[in-house]
């Protein structure tokens, strides 16, 4: 699956929302991809998390012991994601502002790869990342969706993107004047 099929089942499900969005990320856009109306759609979700799991066994990191999605954005990629590779999904969720497992245990050794939605900055993967590595599991690679930065997010591991789509994101100090005239919607999950 290239870049504009996946793009397709964003736009066929009304997905891609133009306006002025705060990002979870704190910065500001024209584009907000609202992966909620893929995923209300178990056939696109399935499609999109099929192909995923195709470029993560294609990429050689070999055996994969569980896949761990970030609460709440990941949740849904993980797990589809996880049945198409035959492994478990966990996932990681904040308490206090700091991504815990605190739903499951893991072994020290475990092999896992992180499965993200969305990526713009790769805060959330990085903070997986971290959760995990403390944890005592081998971090192999963590693999989204769509990757809003087009491979410019340092997300602390390898990366497998699904699709690349730069999307322009801007500090909330330095909105060009098209953007500051918008009202500013944030429709994403963390609050800032």
């Amino acid at each position: 699956m290239n870049t504009e099929e996946v793009l397709d089942i964003f736009r066929q499900s009304g997905a891609i929302l133009e306006g002025h969005f705060i990002l979870t990320s704190g910065r500001h856009s024209p584009i907000f991809l609202q992966k909620a109306r893929v995923f209300m759609h178990a056939d696109k979700t399935e499609k999109l998390c099929r192909a995923l799991a195709e470029e993560i066994r294609a990429s050689g990191i070999g055996q994969i012991d569980y896949v761990v999605g970030p609460a709440v954005g990941g949740i849904i990629p993980a797990y589809e994601t996880a049945r198409h590779l035959g492994v478990p999904a966990i996932w990681v969720e904040r308490e206090d502002g700091v991504f815990r497992l605190r739903r499951f245990e893991i072994e020290k050794g475990a092999r896992v790869v992180i499965v993200e939605d969305i990526v713009t900055t790769g805060l959330s993967i990085r903070e997986t990342v971290e959760t995990m590595r403390g944890l005592g599991a081998e971090v192999l690679a963590a693999a989204c969706l769509v990757d809003r930065s087009a491979g410019k997010a340092d997300v602390g591991v390898k990366l497998i993107a699904l699709a690349e789509y730069e999307v322009p994101s801007y500090p909330p100090d330095k909105l060009p004047p098209e953007l500051a005239a918008i009202a500013p919607v944030k429709p994403g999950s963390r609050t800032l």
